[in-house]
């Protein structure tokens, strides 16, 4: 079945998220099959919030994560847990939001254009399963909004997690 995301360009972060958040539960309420539903959500993020450079998921593999569908150029294929930003949200089991990824102990470059980033963790059954990463080629692009909207949808993810 064939979805359409459609956001205004002219409102705010907030009401981006407060529109693209039902929009999202919507396309994956249907569908099982996780890595399609990965996919669109990563899309359904970076084509309709300003300044993701960067949107995708990196699956707990125990001792690592490994990444999974994404929007933006190439990715680190693993990273040990607790390194950089998506090791350290694992480790701490809660949302890291870093303004300037230059001044990140242990921050792992996985490109030279990203500047900010956040990373959600996304449990099931009290144990990470995932993280959504989120990085922007603006310095300080993240802030409690974000965090706000996609603590939801982390949420509305690990309900869908089979």
């Amino acid at each position: 079945m064939s979805h359409t995301i459609s956001i205004s360009s002219d409102i705010s972060k907030e009401e981006k998220y407060q529109s693209l958040i039902p929009q999202i539960q919507s396309l994956v309420s249907d569908e099982k099959d996780i890595i399609a539903n990965f996919a669109n959500i990563c899309a359904a993020l970076k084509y309709n919030i300003d300044g993701f450079f960067w949107v995708g998921f990196y699956f707990n593999k125990g001792k690592e994560l490994v990444v999974g569908p994404y929007q933006g150029p190439v990715a680190c294929n693993r990273i040990k847990i607790p390194d950089g930003v998506c090791g350290t949200a694992v480790k701490e089991r809660k949302t890291i939001i870093v303004d300037d990824i230059n001044n990140f102990p242990g921050h792992i470059a996985c490109s030279p254009d990203s500047k900010s980033e956040i990373v959600i963790p996304i449990f099931k059954e009290n144990e990470i399963f995932a993280v959504l990463d989120i990085d922007s080629d603006k310095l300080s692009n993240f802030d409690e909004i974000d965090k706000n909207y996609l603590e939801q949808l982390a949420f509305i993810i690990s309900e869908i997690i089979k």
